[in-house]
């Protein structure tokens, strides 16, 4: 029960008998001697509306209870990001990043993870780019995220992760640091939790649990997914929104809504996310585009899993681009 629930009963109780307990019975429950010592059978009787009264008072306060137990209980259960409070890297080197979300079950299907605040030179072996410094990287390639940092950077970078659903909301938030240097200039206040307990003591393991990649299919592509309609409707409506992105020439956001509809497991979102790669789809679409740069290989990838599944040209264009 909150503070504020048990004022308020307090409040109810002393409204109660100011208005409804005669004054030598609240002598008597006060513990006033002259009252207390009144026939037992006097102090006894009890008023109808005294008892309603308490009656209602009670009800008030087990219902206030089963609110606030009901509210921790959600809170105990919302989607959660674990991840390092610094995360050390060196210049032209891979760094892993260690995101975890859970707990199991509290987490919605198709959601993905966004980073802010990355610098520019720097990319990430999985997801894909939204905006310099900030990408989008679904939940499957979360195990095996790096960040590959180049030759020349250095510096201490505040980094915003995003939990995200479907439709565009955030589920949850946390932050890092990116502090890429040699490992002698970290001050030990900056180094992760872990290079910091005694040798004599094992770090203590997370005990938030990750929920589970999909078990990857053909290619190593996620498989085919079985749609319900609602599912299938709110993917298409991302298709819809990443085709007018494209022809706004946004192909970044465009992207965005293909992947995620993809992800959901709709054919026809990898086959646009795989054409906004290839060169010869590219061409099709000319200046508005315009600045667009093809990736054999990142078509290859889309077109292998709008192939998985079930969309029929992704044969044909994984042919003609040299896909297996």
């Amino acid at each position: 029960m909150t503070q504020a629930t048990a004022d308020a009963a307090c409040g109810m109780i002393e409204l109660w008998r100011s208005r409804v307990m005669p004054s030598d019975r609240r002598g008597a429950a006060d513990g006033n001697p002259a009252v207390a010592s009144a026939p037992a059978k006097a102090r006894a009787e009890v008023p109808w509306s005294t008892a309603i009264f308490a009656a209602i008072a009670l009800g008030f306060l087990a219902i206030a209870g089963a609110n606030d137990g009901a509210e921790a209980q959600r809170s105990a259960e919302a989607p959660r990001i674990v991840v390092a409070t610094t995360i050390l890297a060196e210049p032209a080197s891979q760094a892993a990043l260690s995101i975890q979300v859970g707990p199991p079950g509290s987490v919605p299907g198709n959601t993905f993870v966004r980073l802010r605040g990355l610098p520019a030179s720097v990319s990430l072996s999985e997801g894909y780019a939204i905006a310099p410094g900030s990408w989008a990287v679904p939940l499957f390639g979360l195990p095996s995220l790096k960040a590959i940092v180049p030759a020349g950077v250095s510096g201490r970078s505040e980094i915003i992760i995003h939990l995200v659903g479907v439709d565009g909301t955030t589920l949850a938030e946390t932050r890092t640091a990116l502090v890429v240097g040699p490992a002698a200039m970290i001050a030990p206040s900056e180094r992760p939790a872990a290079e910091r307990v005694p040798a004599d003591r094992p770090p203590q393991r997370s005990t938030l649990a990750i929920s589970p990649s999909p078990t990857p299919g053909r290619n190593g592509q996620p498989p085919p997914t079985n749609l319900t309609p609602d599912e299938k409707q709110r993917a298409e409506r991302l298709v819809v929104s990443g085709d007018r992105h494209l022809e706004q020439g946004n192909i970044g956001a465009a992207r965005q809504f293909f992947q995620r509809a993809a992800e959901a497991g709709l054919a026809a979102g990898a086959l646009k996310m795989a054409a906004t790669y290839d060169p010869s789809e590219l061409d099709r679409l000319g200046v508005k585009v315009q600045g667009a740069i093809p990736d054999r290989a990142e078509a290859r990838k889309w077109y292998e899993r709008a192939r998985t599944l079930g969309a029929p040209e992704a044969e044909e264009r994984l042919a003609r681009i040299g896909g297996s």
